[in-house]
């Protein structure tokens, strides 16, 4: 897979009740693809994989997958706690026609790099799958390093990393110590400028969800090659991604849904609804987007 454009880390829209609302999903997904993104990424960190079960994030995988033209990139988030978890929910991921995942470190366990291999090898063995590398240190309490992609750099099936470190040297790093070897995408929201120049070519981008026209026409701005436009681009969406990198960053996200006119409900529990000034403030983060 050759990973382009913006993709969306896609939230995962729940109804009064708490129940996954479909029709909210389809009408976020059909703004989304009207507003140009390349594919889509559901049950990642904004989708809020960690706080469904198994048999909802498959039915939200079967649905994305139902819904996704056949020229729209797909990888699905497969991420748990452990190696036998993960392996069922990529086996699950793949019979629903997902050929490529999004896999972090295990939460939680804070593998050492030789156990982070091993974990990454027993999924490859276990699942015909193409696996996109997602280094989220801040979440799950350890890197994918460098000795990672070094242990993997001849195995074709491991074919990028999505970096969220917020950290510019790893895109440097990478660059300058595999070339071209691996994709790298942009994770890191509010470096976007940063990351395109050090090599990324695609951004899988949890913001998009409410304001993908803006990040669309940021990257097909960079990949002009109009760098100043660009940064104009960028300050569009600077207030507000300097409120997500703030914190409550899937509730921000959700409510920005709202602002767009594709309510997607709350984030579940333990994650509470924003506060009345919190609403107030990102509103007036995100007036730039909405125009």
């Amino acid at each position: 897979m050759k990973l382009t454009g913006v993709m969306p880390a896609l939230v995962t829209p729940f109804d009064a009740n708490g129940k996954i609302d479909f029709k909210a999903f389809e009408k976020l997904l059909t703004k989304l693809r009207a507003d140009g993104v390349t594919g889509w990424v559901p049950c990642g960190s904004t989708g809020e994989y960690y706080a469904m079960n198994a048999e909802e994030r498959a039915s939200v995988l079967k649905f994305v997958a139902g819904f996704a033209n056949k020229d729209e990139l797909l990888i699905a988030g497969t991420n748990a706690g452990s190696t036998a978890d993960v392996i069922e929910h990529t086996k699950r991921a793949r019979d629903l026609g997902y050929g490529t995942v999004l896999l972090s470190a295990p939460y939680y366990a804070t593998p050492k790099p030789n156990e982070l291999i091993a974990h990454y090898q027993a999924v490859l063995d276990a699942v015909d799958v193409e696996i996109v590398l997602y280094n989220y240190p801040p979440k799950v309490g350890v890197e994918v390093g460098l000795d990672v992609l070094d242990a993997f750099i001849a195995n074709p099936r491991v074919i990028g990393i999505k970096e969220s470190s917020g950290n510019l040297l790893r895109a440097m790093d990478i660059r300058q110590r595999y070339g071209t070897r691996y994709q790298l995408t942009n994770g890191s929201d509010d470096q976007t400028l940063d990351f395109y120049l050090w090599g990324a070519t695609s951004w899988i981008c949890g913001p998009a969800n409410c304001m993908a026209r803006a990040c669309v026409d940021l990257v097909k701005t960079i990949e002009s090659g109009n760098w100043i436009a660009a940064r104009d681009k960028a300050l569009v969406i600077y207030a507000a991604m300097k409120s997500l990198e703030s914190g409550k960053f899937v509730q921000k996200v959700k409510y920005g849904c709202e602002l767009a006119g594709t309510p997607v409900g709350l984030a579940r529990r333990p994650l509470l609804e924003l506060s009345r000034e919190e609403k107030a403030e990102f509103k007036k983060a995100m007036e730039p987007v909405l125009g």
